[in-house]
């Protein structure tokens, strides 16, 4: 009677056959099997993420004039508070001078109409003067204190405007672009510098058919610096995704992941990063597992016959419970015996 034989099968025993043949079947002593069976892989979306920083704070002139001297480059560091630009006025000069010499002008009439008060004040003992004239005397005084107490406080005005022209750091970070230059007039809220605060991190967008599967909180992986996609994956660092953004952009769905290590980045600058967008069952061996002759990947899987090797198709690597792994796209199926070193 006719037994009906799969071409795999076949395969695998004129594989065993040619083993024993060639004297394959002496395998060293710390050879073992492992018994594959379907595992759970995670499908990782290979996209660029673009580093961003987290707040970008302008530093604005106050008030208006000439930038006399800028302090800042781009790329320089600042501290909160720092002095990054100088902005003049020549007017603000010109009022203080003026308001100086009303000054001058007020304590010389002050000075005279409390020597008259003084004077008054000695005479309206003997009737020499009325009383209407010694209030007339002290009102005048009166007023030009007041008119020079008025004096300081517009004097005080100029001179806090004088030191409003300094622009100043709001807070801590490093300076991304200088806009303004020096000896350009400037206008009051124009801004001289951006500054990049509060660290940075990645920012990536996938396709909307991915919307529904990343959550916050999924681990990523952070490939090294530069756009070439086939860096070395035990290279990769680790970070998560913190925020997830309801709006759709263009169809795409934009996401924002934390990592560490990107504080010496270029604010812009695009780098690798894989996230999870859903899982799978699979077919995985160890690495070990795997030969290459001839460009043809091989699996040795034991078989009643003895120890055999079947042609592969290997997939990416993944993470299996053992360790790395090589996902076995077809030559294999559940329940074989793979021969390892």
């Amino acid at each position: 009677m006719f037994e009906y034989t799969s071409i795999r099968d076949l395969a695998v025993r004129a594989g065993a056959a040619l083993a024993l043949a060639a004297g394959l079947a002496n395998l060293p002593a710390a050879a073992g099997e492992v018994t594959i069976e379907p595992v759970r892989v995670t499908d990782m979306k290979a996209v660029f993420g673009q580093v961003e920083s987290r707040e970008i704070v302008p530093a604005r002139v106050r008030i208006g004039g000439t930038l006399l001297s800028r302090l800042v480059e781009e790329g320089s560091a600042v501290a909160a508070g720092e002095v990054i630009a100088v902005v003049g006025d020549e007017k603000l000069a010109l009022q203080l001078q003026a308001v100086d010499a009303r000054l001058k002008g007020l304590e010389s009439q002050v000075d005279t109409a409390r020597t008259e008060l003084e004077r008054a004040q000695s005479l309206i003992a003997r009737g020499a003067v009325s009383q209407s004239r010694l209030d007339q005397l002290r009102t005048i005084a009166e007023v030009l204190a007041n008119q020079i107490d008025q004096a300081k406080a517009e004097r005080a005005v100029i001179v806090q405007q004088t030191t409003e022209g300094q622009v100043i750091a709001p807070k801590a970070g490093r300076v991304l672009t200088v806009p303004a230059t020096p000896g350009a007039v400037v206008m009051p809220g124009e801004t001289v510098a951006r500054i990049a605060v509060g660290g940075t991190y990645l920012r990536v967008s996938l396709p909307e058919r991915h919307a529904a599967r990343i959550r916050t909180g999924d681990a990523v992986s952070v490939g090294q610096r530069g756009l070439a996609p086939g860096d070395d994956a035990s290279a990769r660092r680790n970070g998560r995704i913190v925020k997830v953004y309801p709006e759709l952009d263009g169809g795409r769905v934009i996401a924002d992941v934390e990592v560490d290590g990107l504080s010496d980045f270029f604010v812009g600058e695009r780098v690798p990063v894989w996230i999870p967008v859903g899982e799978r069952t699979a077919l995985a061996v160890p690495e070990a597992a795997v030969t290459t002759r001839n460009g043809i990947d091989f699996v040795r899987i034991a078989t009643k016959q003895g120890p055999a090797e079947v042609a592969v198709v290997r997939g990416a690597r993944v993470d299996a419970a053992g360790g790395p792994a090589i996902e076995i796209l077809s030559g294999l199926r559940a329940g074989d015996r793979v021969i390892t070193p």
